[in-house]
This record gives C-alpha cells, sequence and structure tokens, in this order.
C-alpha cells in the first residue's frame, strides 16, 4: 500500500521543530507568529503556515493569551473623591425635594440598517428622582452615555426644585461623569 511507504520515511522537518523546541524554552509566551519570525532572524526561509502547522503537531500552543482569556475592561479604579453615603439604603424622606437620586441606565434596542439586517444598538436614559414620593422630575435619553444629557436633566430638575432652596441633596452612583466638576458647580 502507498501509506505504508511513508510511515519510515525519516522527518524532514526534525531541524525546524528542534529549532522551534529551542525558541519556545527561551520565550515560553511566543505564539507560531513571533517563532516564525525568529526563525527567519536566524536565516531560514519559512512560511508561517508551515510554522503553525509545527507548532500545533508538537503541540505548542500559547493558551494564556487567547481572546477568551483577555475581557476588555474599562474600569480604571476609583477616580476622583466619593461623598459619604448620607442615605444608607434609607429611601424615606420627609419632605419633598430634599434627596433627589440620579443614574445612567443602559437600554438595548434593535435597529434596521439600510441592507435590512438588525443591529443592537444603545440608548442611555438619565432620570432625576425625588425621594419623597419617588416623582421622576426631569430625564434625558440619549445614544451616548456623555455629560450633556445629564447636565440637561439637572438642569431641568433644578428649575423644579427651585421652589426650595436649601437642604437639598443629589446622589448618584458611582459613575464617573456623575462626579463631574460640570455637576458639582452646577449644584
Amino acid at each position: 500500500m502507498y501509506w505504508q511507504k511513508r510511515i519510515n520515511r525519516p522527518n524532514k522537518d526534525m531541524e525546524i521543530e528542534n529549532k522551534i523546541l529551542k525558541i519556545r524554552k527561551e520565550n515560553p509566551n511566543y505564539g507560531y507568529r513571533r517563532i516564525t519570525a525568529m526563525l527567519k532572524r536566524l536565516g531560514l526561509k519559512i512560511n508561517k503556515k508551515k510554522v503553525q502547522r509545527l507548532v500545533q503537531n508538537l503541540k505548542l500552543q500559547v493558551k494564556s493569551f487567547s481572546r477568551k482569556s483577555r475581557k476588555y475592561s474599562s474600569y480604571k479604579g476609583q477616580v476622583g473623591k466619593v461623598a459619604d453615603n448620607k442615605i444608607k439604603r434609607n429611601f424615606k424622606v420627609e419632605k419633598p425635594y430634599t434627596q433627589i437620586t440620579t443614574d445612567t441606565t443602559e437600554f438595548n434596542y434593535f435597529e434596521k440598517d439600510k441592507s435590512g439586517t438588525y443591529q443592537i444598538k444603545k440608548l442611555y436614559l438619565n432620570p432625576y428622582l425625588d425621594m419623597y414620593n419617588s416623582e421622576i422630575l426631569s430625564y434625558e435619553i440619549s445614544k451616548q452615555p456623555t455629560l450633556e444629557p445629564i447636565l440637561k436633566a439637572l438642569n431641568k430638575a433644578i428649575e423644579i426644585t427651585n421652589k426650595r432652596k436649601k437642604n437639598i441633596s443629589l446622589r448618584s452612583r458611582l459613575g464617573i461623569p456623575n462626579r463631574s466638576i460640570h455637576i458639582k458647580t452646577r449644584i
């Protein structure tokens, strides 16, 4: 049979495999692309697909840097000054317009594009709520989580609460837009 002749044939890639093993031993996090570059620096003329196949056959694929292991996170730690928690989960208030809360909420929705396929889009709701009777004083809806709609809703809430000028407390979550200097100066 034809395949029996191939079994006893010597491995023609033995020299390249040994160089790959040596490179991998010195640099355990190198994938096939970097190994290909190192082999080319050593003077070998070799295709990256061949190096990839040899790395797979030698079971040397790097698993620690896969896309699944490196998820994106925009978290930057605690930025700015966080106000004291004066509410302490006590959401009952004696007088109107004394404690107002806000938070930005993200909603997903589907929008049909020109080709007829549906795309997932996002909307951001910025409400200002009076904790006395859970009345929404003002709100803004936007397509980006920017400071402008937060300030617009804040200005509307301030207009409504101008009747009572002292002891107004505004509480928000720890989001960076809600701790902006623009909001602090406006209040």
